[in-house]
């Protein structure tokens, strides 16, 4: 029953109701009005559907619907359309904004239906008004809700959700004022003395929630101790839900302040989470193991950075308690225990304690090392012959899982140990055990190859691989990922003695190399190649195969050339008539593109021309038939014609024409970046290997280009690799790059000044992207303006024209140098432009460049890895050269 709404909110609750609707022609004229009501009037649409919300005489589906468009409307997965509707929101007039957040806050606790829909739409205003500075008194309602003795079972669990919500999806920063308040309501809701686990529970949870900012509570030992007790109490919960999420509040708190948790790991944390991986309720075990994962996790960076911290000569900042090593001898049995439990028919996305257990174990193994060994060897050894399939799948697990923490010296004995049993049980009538065998030979492929390749186990290990590229597709699929692994140690091993890039004559799987290619190529065509991802680990093992073949393996490689070739002209045609099976044909395509792409590249330099009209013809006919739909299908062709030109050189010139409409139809293509980068990238490849001849598709090059850098949806990602591009423009044309160097200049400085957030690792990771291109653009432009020239640059009117630049490149320089958190690469790159600006320009340069931060960043590059050091030493030699022509003059 509808009470007490105007007739707009009566008549859309009745279109609200049939959202639900089982007829579908009703559901989608609802859907239609929703959606028209939305675009007609958005701000009476969302007051009027927060009245709906706010009645409590609406029917909870109405009033559920209500809410979940109004969510609808504030906030989204598309971090674009999420921005616009927060922007589109506050917009809104003062007091119509007022007048829905009044609706939907006092619309808490007044739902009967779980989870809350108000507490959703109360967050999502409040992820957006907060950062703003406005709805300043929420936070304080919202406690006084939790901590109101007259409250609610209803209200004070809605009110912990919505703080739930918030905390979810805000900047922590935002909250960090006010976390005393937010962490008082929270641990109300979480204490024992709450009658209500549906209280207690929405309270867990937004602990879990707010832990990032809470910090400065955890910095304090009386407020710490009673979060912890507090937390503990709540994982003894007989309600399973608060005690998994309580669970997950001590897995994160492990993460978050592993330097606090000593006091608190012996007497609570340890028998706690012990405890939970022994249940028999699944999500309560997997907290406990995914506890002690955290636990190795945490311990492996502390390691690492202790590591750092000795090379550098500075005590480490945080260090190691060894929580994990100390536990091992309880923890390990629980976690091999758990590996029998294995699921009768396995879902791969299913995700279970044995899954976990077996995780966890390699990760305590990647801790502990050796340590582990005495606690699972024996489990392998008493089970890996056991009667029941379980135990024999458990400890084949267990023995992979542990392989890549061992140090070599245990790693060699155990596999040439288990090696034969490994072998033996490729043929066991049980497939999880096949499969987990097949997971472990690749382990031992991947990890310790010298077993795998030697006399003793080659010839058997490969019969009983190639007996498993027939068995069902899960065993098969990690056959393949096994010969991946034997190719590439097969290779490394040939090519150790050999200079570096030489191809050997011969390696151990020669005498196999053909069969085993044969059989590959037949298990790509298997009707259940979609299976556990089979096909596509088949065409890797293929593509691995062909790249680590020696010499007398070429023939081989000649025929799955053609074959690959005669593959992708039929899957074009097939793919063109049958439309409804376009995704798997795109898929099929992508794979057959990456194929042709590693053939071609061990193709000899005499066969590329033989063969390459009829892979260029079969690439264009793809770019020709592909669809916005098959940008994975695009970017791997775009890749095939890079590899075709590394292969060409300038013979690559005759296929311009015809490629040039494609290659800036992918520089367009903005929707799918990763097409767009392949094209940006392809351009550079062209413009290395034409040289010169590139010159008359530069100018449509270049506005693309351009274009691209100032387009706001290009992905930031793009733009660096399109400075990197017109540095091979200006090598490959030398001075006739001078018509462009006005407007590259110019958006060289623009690259210059971006600043970043630095606490954001991904960003500083993008600045220094963005400076070693920059850097390298300068370098290209200089070599490319000058030209073959050797005489002094005041005769080059080109490298004049760039002269005036000279003091604003070097003091980008010096502020490259004065950057602590400048990359490696940041430094060789620099160098080298500081070398050829000293070769160039002369003794002009001296006093731009030798200045402090720049000496010093040389002398820290002389100290540095080989390419830079090499960098760093040459510039420095540059300096002192022109410093002594100076003193001499």
């Amino acid at each position: 029953m509808i009470i007490k709404m105007n007739p707009e909110a009566t008549a859309l609750a009745q279109i609200l109701q049939k959202t639900v609707s089982s007829d579908k022609n009703e559901l989608e004229a609802a859907q239609n009005f929703i959606d028209q009501a939305a675009q007609t009037n958005i701000v009476e649409f969302m007051r009027t559907l927060s009245d709906i919300l706010h009645h409590a005489g609406n029917n909870a589906v109405v009033r559920t619907a209500a809410g979940l468009q109004l969510k609808n409307n504030l906030t989204s997965k598309d971090p674009a359309v999420k921005f616009r509707f927060q922007q589109r929101w506050l917009a809104f007039p003062d007091e119509i904004r007022a007048y829905i957040k009044n609706n939907i806050l006092t619309a808490l606790g007044t739902e009967n239906s779980r989870p809350s829909s108000a507490a959703q739409c109360v967050a999502y205003v409040a992820v957006v008004e907060l950062p703003q500075g406005k709805w300043p008194e929420l936070i304080q309602i919202l406690v006084n809700n939790v901590l109101d003795p007259n409250s609610t079972e209803m209200v004070r669990e809605a009110t912990l959700e919505t703080i739930g919500y918030i905390c979810q999806d805000i900047d922590h920063e935002i909250l960090t004022s006010q976390s005393n308040h937010i962490l008082t309501a929270i641990v109300h809701g979480m204490r024992n003395t709450e009658a209500s686990n549906h209280v207690r529970l929405a309270a867990t949870t937004a602990l879990l929630n707010s832990l990032e900012f809470t910090r400065a509570n955890f910095d304090k030992e009386s407020e710490r101790n009673y979060i912890m007790e507090v937390v503990c109490e709540a994982t003894q919960s007989p309600d399973t839900q608060v005690r998994v999420a309580a669970l997950q509040c001590l897995v994160k708190i492990m993460s978050l302040y592993y330097q606090y948790m000593e006091p608190y790991m012996g007497q609570a944390l340890f028998p706690i989470t012990l405890e939970a991986m022994k249940s028999e309720t699944d999500e309560v075990a997997l907290q406990g193991i995914e506890f002690w994962s955290n636990v190795s996790d945490e311990e492996v960076d502390l390691a690492i950075e202790e590591n750092d911290a000795l090379e550098a000569g500075r005590p480490p900042q945080r260090t190691s308690r060894f929580y994990a090593k100390g536990a091992l001898q309880f923890l390990i049995p629980v976690l091999l225990t758990k590996l029998t439990k294995q699921e009768e028919i396995d879902d791969e996305d299913d995700w279970n304690p044995c899954k976990s257990a077996g995780v966890c174990l390699m990760l305590l193994a990647t801790c502990c090392g050796d340590d582990v060994v005495p606690h699972v060897l024996p489990f392998v050894k008493d089970n890996i012959k056991n009667n029941s399939w379980r135990y024999r799948e458990a400890a084949i697990l267990a023995f992979g899982s542990i392989l890549g923490g061992l140090s070599a010296e245990s790693l060699k004995p155990l596999v040439e140990m288990v090696m034969p049993v490994l072998i033996e049980r490729m043929y066991d009538n049980s497939i999880p055990v096949r499969d987990t065998t097949a997971w472990t030979i690749g382990r031992i492929c991947d990890i310790i190859p010298d077993v795998a390749i030697s006399e003793d186990y080659l010839k058997p290990l490969l019969k009983a691989l190639v007996s498993g590229l027939e068995a069902e597709a899960r065993v098969a699929a990690n056959v393949c990922w096994a010969f991946t692994g034997l190719a590439e140690a097969s290779y490394e091993a040939a090519t150790a003695n050999l200079p570096e890039g030489e191809t050997p004559d011969t390696y151990c799987l020669s005498q196999f190399f053909n069969f085993i290619v044969e059989q590959l190529l037949a298990t790509t065509d298997r009707s259940d190649g979609s299976q556990s991802n089979l096909r596509s680990a088949a065409y890797e093992a293929l593509m691995e195969m062909i790249k680590s073949s020696p010499k007398d393996c070429y023939a081989t490689v000649q025929r799955t050339m053609i074959i690959f070739l005669e593959r992708l002209n039929t899957v074009l045609q097939m793919s063109i008539q049958n439309k409804q099976n376009k995704a798997q044909y795109n898929d099929l395509e992508s794979l057959l593109c990456a194929s042709l792409q590693a053939t071609l590249r061990k193709m000899t330099a005499e066969d590329v021309p033989q063969i390459s009209d009829s892979v260029m013809t079969t690439l264009l006919q793809i770019f020709s038939t592909s669809t916005h739909e098959s940008g994975g299908v695009q970017q791997d062709a775009l890749m095939a014609v890079s590899t075709l030109v590394e292969m060409l050189g300038e013979g690559f010139l005759k296929y311009m024409d015809a490629f040039k409409p494609y290659l800036c139809l992918g520089l367009k293509n903005h929707a799918e970046h990763e097409v767009c980068g392949a094209a940006v990238g392809l351009v550079s490849d062209i413009c290395r290997a034409l040289k010169i001849k590139i010159l008359p598709y530069c100018d449509e090059m270049m506005t693309l280009l351009l274009e691209n850098l100032s387009d706001t949806t290009v992905d930031r990602s793009i733009k660096p690799q399109i400075l990197a591009v017109f540095g091979d423009i200006a090598i490959g044309i030398g001075p006739h790059f001078r018509k462009y160097l006005d407007v590259v200049l110019q958006t060289l400085i623009h690259a210059t000044q971006v600043e970043v957030d630095r606490n954001n690792y991904d960003m500083l990771e993008y600045l220094n992207e963005l400076r070693e291109n920059v850097l390298e653009t300068y370098t290209g432009i200089i070599q490319g303006l000058k030209g073959e020239s050797t005489g002094p640059y005041e005769e080059n009117a080109d490298l004049v024209a760039l002269e005036a630049h000279v003091p604003y490149i070097a003091s980008f320089i010096t502020m490259v140098a004065q950057d602590q958190e400048r990359s490696d690469s940041n430094t060789s790159a620099a160098a080298g432009l500081i070398g050829d600006l000293c070769s160039t320009f002369g003794p002009k340069v001296l006093p731009l460049l030798d200045v402090e931060p720049i000496n010093e960043m040389l002398a820290q590059g002389r100290k540095s890895q080989r390419k830079t050091k090499t960098m760093a030493a040459w510039a420095t030699k540059q300096l002192k050269t022109l410093k002594t022509q100076v003193n001499s003059s």
